[in-house]
């Protein structure tokens, strides 16, 4: 199904002149609201207050009540009706939220960062419970810990909390924040079902894919028993246009230059694009025979499948790896800015056509029961939760399949016009003729990654009077195991074999003529890819796929475990000074972890099992305050340790020793968790019951951050060897400050009330000093950006709904680099999104969702804007379709 560019057009023009038509359509017509969200405005109705009825605006209302009646920091989302949450991914939701930033590979929000640490930083849970993490394998390295919320239904949820300032009977691992993300259960719901099809198309495809979401609840006349089923189907089609630079490097060329100067390594003009399908199913269970006890059942499962295929041009200036080939500059064209060679001409540089495809599956299953008992100042809670998640692919055949073929020529590149602008990268070879290609090293190289997390819990609470109000205590017990293999099936074609000697079918030219359009530069924009199914035919042989592990088989898998007690004591108290109420909680928890992280460490082609068992104890207090100083404001201190351990894949023994020297590179099974004092204090200004203005500073200084080094290790049978990889030592301050703005302006008259405003801005610094291997790193943290702001302007009156959002973060590091490579910085981004919905009849609404409305680009650099990095051009996402509640 496609959409023409006309269609998108008229789209754009109603959504404009609904805007422009909304004093002329405002009418009063209230919805409906989840019992949470109804609750908080019975609440303030009861109170003789204003209750505003907008969709939106209960959503932020909720949130707020949330927030100022919580005993820590936390800063909330809601959903404002089952199955209707206020955007469209679980991670673009949380981008609303104050202090949380977003990672958008190839457009599609994933990876979430708070107060301006990277999302290994942050502990994600799933209705209170951990919950287990799927991998990248579809064509780059592990990642570890960072959870992908793309595994999570936007739709099944009904409340998200970040949680800044911990307290002691939270489960441990957030330096960041605590993300707990709460799906529907059917007390909370009563009896409704909801039915949500929509159509996403996305302007670099120029196709649309279906959506369709039901979630079904019933509640029994005596409320003591309630089912809740959702289930849901979502595609996608994804094209990304990239121009990849992986690094710019010191001294390749020094025989030519002298020492001190940087050229651009590998580099690829490319097209990503990837057909994703999503299908997701919950069930939840409650029962509650008595006013005391409740019963809870909740069972989550999704499947996505990412078709990934990549058609690229990957042009080496630096490589020598061919034989017979060495690339060598031509001293009279070399142009100079600095330490940086930004015009050059270099012969003999391969030239190498590449298709890389895999079809990537990942499997998450979470099941939690909870028992909660209540009564005469009691309260006892227990929690066991499973979940198990699988990163794999289908078969060998589509496991990430690198199909090659190459060509040596002359290179001349200019890119004096800076990292925005795309380069020249000129030859005298045509890339668009088979004649001119060899063919190159086959790969096909499948991962499998499986994640399991069992999780236990026992909480015991007593109501007390006076001083302390409050005593609680109970414990945590988790188990994980993570099994992580690859293999890479390697087939070397013999020296100057011509691509065409397997036929015309086994190649095609780049099937997209509109590449980077718009984007000016002169690169090549028409080249020839190999076709995967030819080379699949011609290379992955029985004999192939039957093939012995090789030691580099052995050293890249690696199996770890964790087991992890723990137990806490919290003390709530409550006290009044000179009218001013005072609450607040007192606790420590303590933790240990026993690690054990088992793998083969290769020497030449030998490889050796090896396991390395490690054991943390931790002590983790925390204190929290809130005075409410009157009705409409609230300060809050709060001061804790905490702690988040290191990523698997980091503490995992991949590691191979070199079989002529005492060196080794891989993971570092020594490493201990990040641990960190932070303080925090805010105050919040709840001005009238439909605005807020709230600010926040923080501060944490960071103990054991771990950086890249070279540290000695004892290998079996080798002695002691330096190890290049990740060690604990280093020391890191990160401390700034929040502000969050919202309100409906109810005092506006008619039909102007309905107008609403929600902004946040953040600012964070860091105090750092460490190395990338002799490179000094100074005040820089990978993934923090100093500043980040949104803001989200809203109008909803009778059937009318539309929101206009713009977020935007910071530069910030991604990559250190390291002794001769260049950091690597991803630029500022900002990205324009906006929706629209008119309640067409009581029960159905119609709705029009645009992301990235200006078609912002993501841009990287490295070190020097004027070293180019990447450019990522993946257009904007529309949805369409029709709700209906019956």
């Amino acid at each position: 199904m496609r959409i023409t560019k006309l269609a998108l057009v008229s789209s754009a023009s109603l959504v404009a002149n609904l805007a422009l038509a909304l004093p002329a359509m405002a009418q009063a017509a209230p919805a409906t609201a989840p019992a949470p969200v109804a609750a908080a405005a019975d609440a303030a109705a009861d109170a003789g207050e204003i209750v505003v009825t907008g969709t939106y605006a209960r959503s932020l209302n909720a949130a707020t009540q949330v927030k100022r009646t919580a005993a820590f920091q936390v800063d909330s989302i809601a959903s404002t009706d089952i199955g209707k949450f206020p955007t469209q991914n679980v991670a673009e939701a949380l981008q609303l939220v104050t202090g949380v930033a977003i990672t958008r590979p190839r457009g599609e929000g994933l990876y979430v960062s708070v107060r301006g640490l990277g999302p290994q930083f942050q502990n994600t849970l799933l209705n209170g419970s951990p919950v287990a993490v799927n991998e990248v394998i579809e064509n780059g390295g592990a990642a570890g810990r960072q959870f992908r919320f793309e595994m999570l239904p936007a739709e099944f949820t009904s409340r998200i909390d970040v949680v800044k300032t911990p307290t002691a009977d939270m489960t441990e691992g957030a330096l960041g924040g605590n993300i707990n993300v709460k799906t529907f259960e059917p007390f909370d719901v009563g009896t409704k079902t909801t039915l949500n099809l929509r159509g996403t198309y996305t302007s670099k495809t120029d196709r649309v894919r279906p959506n369709a979401t039901l979630i079904t609840s019933w509640v029994n006349k005596d409320d003591t028993f309630g089912v809740l089923a959702g289930a849901q189907y979502w595609a996608k089609d994804v094209r990304n246009d990239r121009f990849l630079n992986f690094g710019w490097y010191k001294d390749r060329f020094a025989s030519t230059l002298g020492s001190g100067y940087y050229l651009p390594t590998r580099t690829r003009p490319t097209v990503e694009t990837e057909k994703r399908k999503r299908i997701s199913g919950m069930l939840s269970l409650q029962w509650r025979p008595s006013a005391e006890a409740t019963t809870t059942l909740n069972l989550m499962a999704t499947r996505l499948d990412v078709a990934y295929d990549e058609f690229g041009l990957d042009i080496y200036p630096d490589d020598s790896s061919v034989a017979g080939h060495k690339p060598v500059l031509v001293p009279g064209s070399v142009v100079l800015d600095g330490d940086t060679v930004v015009k050059a001409t270099i012969n003999d540089v391969r030239f190498m056509a590449s298709r890389e495809y895999s079809l990537n599956r990942h499997d998450l299953f979470n099941a939690n029961l909870r028992q909660t008992w209540d009564s005469d100042g009691w309260h006892v809670v227990g929690l066991a939760n499973w979940s198990y998640a699988h990163s794999y692919h289908p078969s060998y055949d589509v496991g990430t399949v690198r199909s090659r073929a190459m060509f040596f020529a002359p290179l001349t590149y200019d890119a004096t016009g800076g990292y925005k602008a795309v380069p020249t990268f000129t030859t005298t070879v045509d890339p668009t003729n088979p004649a001119n290609y060899q063919l190159y090293q086959f790969n096909i190289a499948p991962k499998n990654s499986k994640d399991w997390n069992f999780y236990g819990r026992a909480d015991v609470a007593r109501d007390l009077g006076g001083f302390i109000s409050k005593l609680a205590a109970g414990g945590e017990y988790q188990f994980r195991k993570r099994d992580y293999s690859r293999r890479d099936f390697l087939v070397n074609p013999a020296a100057g074999t011509p691509l065409t000697s397997l036929g015309s079918g086994a190649y095609q030219q780049l099937p997209f003529d509109d590449y980077l359009q718009g984007q000016g530069g002169n690169i090549p924009r028409q080249f020839l890819v190999p076709v995967t199914s030819a080379y699949l035919n011609a290379f992955f042989t029985p004999a192939v796929r039957n093939s012995a592990l090789t030691a580099a088989d052995l050293a890249a898998s690696f199996h770890t475990t964790e087991k992890i007690a723990s137990v806490y004591a919290r003390a709530d108290y409550t006290f009044a000074i000179g009218g001013v109420a005072i609450t607040g909680n007192l606790g420590v928890r303590y933790v240990h972890t026993d690690q054990v992280a088992s793998g083969n460490l290769r020497s030449g082609s030998t490889t050796t099992p090896v396991s390395f068992p490690k054991t943390f104890n931790n002590v983790l207090p925390s204190f929290n305050l809130r005075a409410e100083f009157s009705r409409s404001l609230v300060g809050r201190l709060s001061a804790s340790r905490v702690l988040t351990r290191p990523n698997v894949t980091d503490s995992a023994p991949r590691i191979t020793v070199s079989t002529d020297a005492p060196t080794a590179s891989g993971g570092n099974p020594a490493l201990v968790p990040f641990l960190a004092t932070q303080f925090d204090g805010s105050l919040e200004w709840y001005f009238n019951p439909t605005g807020s203005l709230t600010g926040a500073v923080f501060y944490k200084a960071m103990d054991n951050y771990i950086t890249q080094q070279n540290v000695p290790i004892d290998i079996p049978g080798r002695g002691t060897v330096q190890l290049s990889t990740q060690v604990n030592g280093g020391n890191a301050k990160v401390y700034g400050l929040e502000a969050a703005y919202h309100q409906v302006f109810t005092f506006l008259p008619a039909p102007f009330d309905g107008l609403g405003l929600q902004a946040s801005y953040t600012r964070t610094s860091v105090e750092a000093n460490y190395t990338a291997g002799s490179r000094p790193i100074v005040n820089e943290l990978i993934g923090l950006s100093k500043n980040s702001f949104n803001v989200v302007g809203f109008y909803e009156k009778g059937p009318l709904s539309t929101r206009l959002s713009y977020v935007w973060r910071d530069r910030y590091l991604s990559n250190t680099g390291s002794t001769t490579q260049a950091p690597v910085y991803t630029a500022a981004f900002g990205s324009l999104d906006g929706s629209i919905a008119v309640r067409v009849t009581d029960n159905v609404t119609l709705s029009l969702e645009a992301i990235n409305i200006a078609k912002a680009r993501q841009y990287t650099y490295n070190d020097r804007t004027i070293r180019f990095g990447e450019i990522n051009d993946y257009g904007r996402t529309i949805l369409f379709g029709a709700r209906a509640e019956f």
